[in-house]
């Protein structure tokens, strides 16, 4: 027997015709890359994405098309999140960070039609144009005024005039939900970029999870600044979270740096922001410096890498921040865990309190998620155990875009991460290392994250990385990579004396080694293949 109730397909555009309607005079703030701030309403945007839905349609994109964007997080960034999607086509958004190489590849491999870009990205789009012969055209997210005189592209469009020369009429139409929405492609650090290719159904579950208290937890009383780009997993599905519940929404376009952020949160009253580790870095020592206060700022996610301790330690305790930890891939859409504490937890001491939360956390509804030994066999919920990480759910990835299976699917539908995780009595998953990057010695691992962790503790330490070396007796030993902080100074002795008490005394590296930086992935992880190949035949 089948249930009785209406049959509406979750839609992309359904999100904004819902904010438009119920929170039609609600602001999106943007601070575009020309300098100026943009302000408009959820009302006025709806107008715009059905403005660039009937461009689309006039260009000949038609369903299933895909629609890549080079941008940062902007007003025009967000149109064409729902009016490519809107119409049934497919959304690609690209990180401009990634190599030129790769951006080719993935360009191509895409099959894109057509690609909108910021003018930040002019000089790097004249490089790609020529070797994206499928590109049918290239828009740039301005207005007149702002258009290049000689730019080297053919097929060069404005994006402003391609929307003042449509209607507003438009009608959304109606699809099956699992058709494909949007696209991102996993950094590739050892192998070609994949495509993750996600769905309506898959977004507005993901969304919908998203919202709730123990995730993300924003409303309409909520100001809400994603410093995560939208050219990275959707924003950590900021964008559609919003509208759903009628956040104001503020969009800091390229300016990420500490002040100019700042400037924002306070000019804007934000209350909830997301963003990688190094962002809030930089963001402390800059408070620290000009000893600053958030005004409004209640609430903040970390992740996208390890979060040190000490970044946690800083803005709960010193801020007043409320800052919880997250975890997700891009295959995951991307939110898989965050470290939100139950009831029960609140009864623990302070100490007990943050170790939970620098774990990454408990799960958010829709995923589901177990560690199991080289075998396959499941182990235990203890927090000591750990082992390979595996998930599922509606908005988790069940294959990769137009590529041969690669084998992370395991027989019985379970998504292999690549991470090495414990997960304790109460749910919380803990990260100890890639699958990759975890150093076997003399047959037990350690966790190169828990070392590193410990590294930047040290006030000297402005960044650490720790990767096995091969080892004769051991089989692997761990070595620490370190750059130090500007004008302060340390010795490998001093730094290996840090570990003191702190860890097993068979975990700590047998060596430390002094680099001006580190590698990293165009999403700011570390690089350890680049540091492996810099390290290679290394003798203690």
């Amino acid at each position: 027997m089948l249930g009785l109730m209406m049959n509406q397909p979750l839609r992309i555009a359904g999100l904004l015709e819902h904010a438009a309607k119920w929170h039609a005079d609600t602001e999106i703030v943007s601070r575009l890359p020309e300098g100026s701030i943009h302000r408009y309403s959820y009302h006025a945007a709806h107008e715009r994405a059905k403005q660039l839905a009937n461009a689309l349609l006039a260009l000949g994109v038609t369903t299933g098309d895909r629609v890549g964007t080079l941008a940062w997080n902007t007003h025009r960034h967000f149109e064409l999140y729902y009016g490519v999607s809107g119409l049934g086509a497919v959304c690609h958004t690209i990180n401009p960070r990634l190599f030129p190489e790769q951006l080719v590849y993935i360009i191509n491999h895409a099959a894109d039609r057509f690609i909108f870009f910021d003018l930040t990205f002019l000089p790097l789009v004249e490089r790609l144009a020529p070797l994206c012969p499928a590109v049918e055209g290239w828009i740039l997210l301005s207005d007149r005024a702002h258009m290049p005189a000689n730019a080297a592209i053919f097929a060069l469009h404005c994006y402003e005039e391609l929307l003042a020369a449509q209607s507003t009429a438009y009608e959304w139409p109606v699809f099956d939900e699992n058709t494909a929405s949007s696209f991102c492609y996993t950094s590739g650090t050892t192998d070609e970029p994949k495509g993750v290719l996600y769905s309506h159904r898959s977004t507005l579950l993901h969304s919908y999870a998203a919202s709730l208290p123990d995730c993300f937890n924003c409303s309409s009383r909520d100001v809400v600044l994603p410093v995560v780009p939208m050219f990275h997993v959707n924003a950590w599905g900021i964008p559609y979270m919003t509208p759903l519940n009628g956040c104001k929404l503020v969009l800091p376009g390229p300016g990420l740096d500490a002040a100019s952020l700042f400037e924002l949160f306070e000019q804007e009253g934000v209350t909830f922001t997301a963003g990688v580790p190094t962002i809030w870095f930089g963001l402390l020592t800059f408070m620290r410096e000009k000893k600053l206060r958030f005004g409004t700022l209640k609430r903040m996610i970390v992740g996208g890498a390890s979060c040190p301790p000490t970044l946690l330690k800083a803005f709960d305790q010193e801020l007043g921040i409320e800052i919880r930890h997250a975890w997700g891939m891009t295959e995951t859409s991307p939110l898989g865990t965050v470290s939100t504490l139950k009831i029960k937890n609140l009864q623990l001491s302070e100490d007990e309190q943050f170790a939970l939360k620098t774990k990454q956390g408990r799960l958010i509804f829709g995923v589901d998620m177990k560690i199991v030994d080289d075998e396959g066999q499941e182990l235990p919920h203890d927090g000591v155990a750990f082992g390979d990480l595996l998930v599922r759910g509606p908005f988790i990835v069940g294959d990769y875009f137009g590529t041969a299976h690669p084998g992370q699917l395991t027989a019985s539908g379970w998504f292999r991460t690549g991470d090495v995780a414990t997960i304790d009595p109460d749910g919380f998953m803990q990260i100890t290392d890639r699958s990759k990057d975890v150093i076997k010695s003399g047959g037990e691992w350690i966790s190169s994250i828990d070392l590193e962790n410990l590294a930047v503790a040290h006030p000297a330490v402005a960044e650490a990385a720790v990767i096995g070396i091969p080892h004769p007796k051991w089989s692997e030993r761990p070595l620490l990579v370190v750059v130090r902080k500007p004008g302060l100074d340390v010795s490998p002795e001093e730094l290996l004396q840090f570990f003191e008490g702190k860890v097993a005394h068979w975990w700590k590296p047998d060596a430390v080694e002094f680099v001006e930086q580190l590698p990293h992935t165009a999403t700011g992880k570390l690089l350890k293949t680049k540091l492996r190949q810099d390290f290679a035949g290394y003798v203690f």
